[in-house]
């Protein structure tokens, strides 16, 4: 090939031009690309050429990696914009285009979730175009867990019939009000308009969720009665006050209120606002959707489990996959719980015992110290418990740092869940958005069976400190995590954080943090059986055809079990996942004896984020083997 005098040459014109031959003299480098000086490359002949495919290689996988880097970057921008709720919770994007984000909500539609389907079944196809072998640690991780997520995208939508789009658990009932209420950001004038911009599509979104749920009852997937009846009661709970007093108003006036820069005339009008939608616009949906959910009635039974559908141990397969992420089937997962129901109620009575309480079973003894140790069912109760869970979680700040080098630097606050919500939630983490502009929060039920002192420390430590804020608030916080995953856009892995909250719970007993409260290790006790229950529970109603009353009288609380049946697999991840990350601490430990260092073990499961349990091991074996050395 004819090469100018001077001329900067590319790897591939510099491959050419030593095949081609040549009389030029001298090269140098310059600006990482090789100069021709002279009229001749005879001088190229004497480079060797081991040399030159090693340059040619570094430069190829630098394009190959950049690639993969932008792939998933622009792509995960992508999937956001069909996500607004994702966008907005996060602050995923900046400027003018996070603020049109902020104005909307994520539509329920066939059209949506098909738009969004398809585009999960596009990236699945280009990242199968690139070389695993050829990224960096980082880059395969990431690689490989949203190859894993949206796989798991694509699978699911062949269930989604099997989950009603109202339910009193995680319908869009109870979601809508979440994203507004907790998650829409607060702090300027614009962020007030945008919340009020957002709830004139409630209604809209409501009126998606209902004609979903007409759509899934037309083929048969109707809930059970008792489901049916719990989301009744909950959503005519919803609307019974005035308007002006309903959480989507009562709140926003709330958080507006902290808005120094917005004009208490200027809220007022925009609380107005808000009230006007909920009246005219918000509660008319919410009656068509109990009217509808009450025309359901007639057609239902009270059959629990997925069993009772055409194909429904197939979705229930793909949902403990989706929840472990593991292959166990359920009869697997079911012996798992039977052993540690076991294990963990010996350990229970032993304390018990110790503490002079001998008679009845195990759980008769734990209701009554549950009863002992409760809180006034009154405001003042009320008041207090959350001034204990306060106290609780400044006090796991101080410990933890006995066990962590690493801690997220945003801050974490508790707050009761809205009166209406208390029948049905359980405790639950809201992660901060990634720009800091609102802490994390912790919600918790104060129904009457919560409100009691025993668990409480144990409950604390599992959302916040150093449970899911932990896990989930150094994710947020990491710098070295692509932003897709320090939000979790494509959704989390149940079996990782999870199961890292519950491992959590036992590394603060393991720790001394019970070591002058038998009342509370009997508490962390109990919350370990609770979840080891969950094992026995979930794969009985789901796949042995257990009844809710069986579920009942086996230890797990009426609104758990209605949430088993609602969420099918997600209860199995919790103890899946502990199990996975002690089984991955002794590993450890015996590979590495005097060398095995707690913090080093934390930061290595804590540091790819949320990652399915394959992935998780993958990075702990890699752990060990650099701390080997």
């Amino acid at each position: 090939m004819p090469v100018t005098p001077g001329a900067r040459l590319g790897p591939t014109e510099i491959i050419a031009a030593i095949g081609a031959g040549g009389t030029g003299e001298v090269y140098r480098a310059r600006d990482s690309r090789l100069r021709i000086e002279g009229s001749s490359l005879a001088a190229l002949r004497r480079i060797s050429w081991l040399m030159v495919v090693c340059v040619i290689a570094g430069i190829a996988l630098a394009a190959e990696q950049r690639s993969i880097e932008d792939f998933l970057r622009n792509f995960s921008d992508e999937w956001v914009r069909l996500n607004p709720n994702v966008a907005a919770s996060t602050r995923y994007f900046s400027g003018q285009e996070q603020d049109r984000f902020e104005q909307q909500l994520t539509s329920y539609t066939p059209q949506a979730k098909s738009q969004r389907l398809e585009l999960a079944r596009r990236g699945l196809s280009e990242l199968a175009r690139f070389d695993r072998d050829k990224l960096n640690d980082v880059q395969r991780v990431s690689a490989d867990l949203v190859t894993y997520q949206l796989q798991n995208v694509i699978e699911g939508a062949k269930y989604e019939d099997y989950d009603f789009a109202l339910n009193q658990f995680n319908g869009a009932n109870v979601g809508l009000v979440n994203v507004l209420t907790v998650t829409h950001p607060m702090r300027t004038p614009k962020d007030a308009a945008n919340y009020v911009a957002r709830l004139r599509q409630v209604g809209a979104r409501m009126t998606e969720s209902i004609a979903e749920c007409r759509q899934s009852a037309a083929k048969g997937f109707i809930p059970p009665r008792f489901i049916l009846q719990a989301t009744i009661t909950q959503m005519a709970r919803f609307i019974e006050t005035p308007p002006g007093q309903n959480p989507f108003v009562l709140t926003f006036n709330e958080r507006a209120s902290s808005i120094s820069a917005l004009a208490p005339s200027d809220r007022a009008a925009l609380v107005a606002q808000a009230e006007a939608i909920v009246k005219t616009d918000v509660y008319p949906r919410w009656r068509e959707a109990i009217a509808y959910l009450e025309s359901l009635l007639p057609r239902s039974d009270d059959n629990a489990g997925l069993w009772r559908f055409e194909g429904g141990a197939e979705a229930y397969t793909y949902a403990l996959k989706s929840a472990t992420s593991t292959h166990l089937k359920a009869d697997e997962i079911h012996q798992i719980g039977l052993t540690q129901v076991a294990r963990i109620e010996g350990e229970m009575d032993g304390i018990l015992r110790r503490l002079g309480r001998t008679q009845g079973s195990v759980k008769d003894r734990i209701a009554q110290l549950k009863k002992d140790l409760a809180y006034p069912l009154t405001e003042d109760g009320r008041t207090q418990i959350m001034a204990e869970v306060n106290a609780i979680l400044a006090d796991a700040q101080r410990r933890s740092a006995l066990q962590f080098d690493r801690r997220p630097r945003g801050p974490v606050i508790a707050q009761p869940f809205p009166r209406f919500r208390e029948a049905n939630a359980a405790g639950q983490y809201a992660p901060p958005p990634l720009d800091g502009s609102r802490p994390a929060v912790f919600q918790i039920p104060l129904r009457p069976e919560r409100m009691t002192k025993f668990g409480l420390r144990t409950l604390t430590y599992h959302e916040t400190v150093p449970g899911h804020h932990f896990q989930i608030g150094l994710m947020n916080e990491n710098p070295l995590l692509p932003r897709f995953r320090q939000a979790r856009v494509f959704g989390g892995t149940p079996a990782i954080t999870e199961g890292w909250a519950l491992y959590a719970e036992r590394l603060a007993a393991e720790s001394g943090w019970y070591a002058d409260d038998p009342e509370g290790l009997l508490g962390q006790l109990d919350a370990e059986l609770f979840r080891a229950r969950r094992l026995v529970v979930d794969t009985g109603l789901h796949a042995k055809r257990w009844t809710r009353q069986q579920a009942i009288d086996y230890g797990i609380e009426t609104s758990e079990v209605e949430r088993y049946v609602a969420m099918p697999g997600q209860a199995t991840a919790y103890m899946v996942g502990e199990l996975k990350i002690l089984e991955l601490r002794d590993r450890a430990k015996a590979i590495l004896k005097d060398r095995f260092n707690e913090r080093a073990f934390h930061n290595a499961v804590l540091a790819p984020g949320t990652v399915p349990l394959e992935l998780l091991e993958q990075e702990v074996n890699r752990y060990i083997r650099a701390a080997s050395h």
